[in-house]
């Protein structure tokens, strides 16, 4: 009934332009949000989710413009209202978070600063003093660590999860009645974001917020949400509760989209081994340290153990994954493996040279064998530079090729990599997320590189894209031999790609291992935790309530002894309070640094092994 909707979407239209030019984005979508209830919006990227998502707290702005409809907040229409008005609910009781909470907040004030700020504007007869404890409180409420001290720190100090939280604070001061969440949980990995998921309902609960969350991830949003809108090119396909459209879809496109869902357990498919092949990239005792100021001490300075000892191989026309929750090192080692940085101590071998020992010209022939691909697509390429010229930028750092030559040779790798040869003087405007990367792909490509780092290249596409960018990888792989190294987060697309997988944690290998072992029976708990953590269309083997993680990994600059673990992990004995663990090597050659045996260890769910296909069980119900 109307009395008990909170916000009703009527016939809304949405167009870039006007006149014959215009083109129409928002097609007619109609839809209800009800009190204390999560509606999910999903569609591939370009469907119009970003677009929809801010049109409900009325921020389209020319030149896009809303041609019809209505968003009616409580019985009034949010579109008709003057800014003014509409300025006094947005941020008291209509919230929104985005996806990129790095840039979101003033970065030259501390957070907590800013969060006090905006609830003293809200409530200007609030003490300083309680506003500041309320901020606190909430910020412990999301599990920020070391809240109080965390209130005076700059937004760069956070985290990429801890930032998110922070904007769900920032957010939920004022106790709004509606949340619009849009894509918050695609950049972050998969503990933070399913602490994330777990948090939202447990403040949908304890605050009787209504939340619109919207995503790209099916797994996600039939986690979180209690009904279920499917947006394609701009319309409403479908709209089903969540059980309903999972089980029984009805239009083609949601039956494409579940089937394009990654799967983890089930019909996964094979990944071939390259055992026989030669060793390319040999890692041996790496570790990198940084010494930061410390902010309580004038002179003194602290330690950041970045990377403590890690050790691999990687085999020719291998694709090696490393996996690990965001600041366990990734990134660091992907700086010390493509001699951005040099380590501190240890070797890092291609086809046998140690690349610490080059210098100059081998130092940059090294290079061209050695190529890394970076996440963001729209930041890594330049905007006032041709594709052309970008993608024959290496060729002429390395004068390997002038002139038509060097035309011929960029065409060539423009066609391999999937973009017209014709696009080779226009400016990357206009490109997809996922033509962008192509541009990356092929301006490491046209060096004939023999490695290939991905860190997290990925990770900001929607699944089709994925996987249309891992379809090429394993063409390119075949056709030259390249060797990948996959640092993601996403543990679906690792699971997809790669033979062999490495998992990190603070800085360490805690366990490596064959694809299968990994994800089908893992030693380590830290694994585990990263397999029932990942939101999912299936049924979980490693169930949320036997590992989820609470909080962050322990500070890098004080790391305690013991097992690095041992603080956040549910089965920890008196041994890995004193003994640091270290790789040990077991049967079928995986390697786990844990003083459990892995009997120890909750057993994987024979539910999961019996419904295969099955939908997961929700997250407040585990």
């Amino acid at each position: 009934m109307a009395a008990e909707l909170l916000l009703k979407v009527e016939n809304l239209s949405i167009s870039l332009g006007s006149g014959e030019a215009a083109r129409t984005l928002i097609s007619n979508v109609a839809f209800e949000v009800r009190p204390k209830s999560v509606l999910g919006i999903i569609g591939e990227s370009g469907s119009g989710k970003t677009l929809l998502s801010r049109a409900l707290v009325n921020w389209v702005r020319p030149p896009l413009r809303v041609t019809s409809g209505r968003v009616i907040y409580q019985g009034r229409d949010l579109l008709e209202l003057p800014e003014a008005d509409m300025a006094r609910l947005r941020g008291r009781e209509i919230a929104y978070i985005g996806a990129n909470p790095t840039t979101a907040l003033d970065p030259t004030m501390p957070v907590g600063h800013q969060i006090e700020e905006k609830l003293r504007t809200i409530e200007p007869d609030l003490p300083r003093r309680e506003a500041r404890q309320r901020v606190i409180d909430l910020l412990d409420a999301v599990r920020i660590p070391s809240a109080r001290s965390r209130f005076d720190e700059y937004p760069f100090q956070f985290s990429g999860g801890m930032m998110q939280r922070a904007m769900i604070v920032d957010a939920l001061i004022s106790k709004p009645k509606l949340l619009v969440a849009d894509n918050i949980t695609q950049p972050l990995d998969v503990t933070v974001a399913a602490q994330i998921l777990r948090l939202l309902r447990d403040l949908q609960r304890d605050f009787g917020t209504s939340i619109v969350f919207v995503s790209s991830s099916f797994g996600t949003i039939v986690e979180v949400a209690d009904e279920v809108v499917v947006l394609d090119k701009g319309t409403i396909v479908e709209a089903q509760d969540t059980g309903s459209i999972q089980k029984n879809p009805v239009h083609p496109y949601t039956k494409e989209l579940l089937a394009k869902v990654p799967r983890l357990w089930h019909d996964v498919g094979s990944v071939p081994e390259t055992n026989a092949e030669p060793v390319v990239l040999s890692v041996r005792d790496v570790a990198k340290t940084y010494e930061v100021k410390d902010r309580a001490s004038l002179f003194r300075k602290n330690r950041v153990q970045a990377v403590r000892g890690v050790s691999f191989d990687v085999r020719r026309g291998e694709s090696l994954g490393l996996i690990g929750e965001s600041g366990c090192g990734k990134s660091t080692l992907s700086r010390l493996l493509s001699s951005l940085e040099s380590p501190d101590r240890g070797a890092i071998e291609v086809n046998g040279v140690d690349v610490a020992t080059l210098r100059g010209d081998a130092l940059l022939s090294m290079r061209r064998r050695f190529q890394l691909l970076l996440q963001d697509p729209y930041n890594s390429i330049p905007s006032h530079v041709s594709i052309g010229a970008t993608i024959a930028e290496p060729l002429r750092i390395h004068r390997l090729a002038t002139g038509q030559q060097l035309r011929e040779r960029v065409c060539e790798v423009m066609r391999e990599v999937g973009l017209p040869p014709d696009l080779y003087d226009a400016l990357p405007v206009g490109l997809s997320a996922g033509q962008r990367q192509r541009v990356n792909i092929a301006r490491a490509m046209v060096l004939e590189p023999s490695v290939l780092i991905l860190d997290e290249t990925l990770s900001a596409l929607d699944q089709v894209e994925q996987a249309k960018l891992l379809d090429l990888f394993d063409s390119l792989q075949r056709k030259h031999g390249i060797t990948y190294l996959y640092i993601s987060h996403d543990l679906a697309m690792v699971r997809r790609a790669c033979a062999r997988i490495a998992v990190m944690y603070l800085g360490k290998i805690v366990e490596i291992g064959d694809n299968e072992t990994i994800f089908d029976a893992p030693a380590h708990p830290y694994t585990r935790t990263l397999l029932s953590s990942v939101s999912t269309v299936e049924a979980k083997p490693f169930l949320p309530r036997d590992y989820l993680l609470e909080g962050e990994p322990p500070d890098p600059i004080h790391i305690p002894g013991g097992c690095s673990f041992r603080s956040r992990c549910p089965f920890v004995i008196d041994t890995c309070r004193t003994v640091e663990p270290t790789l040990s090597i077991k049967a079928g050659g995986t390697a786990t640094a844990c003083h459990l045996d892995v009997d120890r260890l909750p057993a994987p769910s024979i539910l999961a092994k019996a419904r295969i296909g099955a939908a997961p069980k929700r997250m407040d119900s585990l």
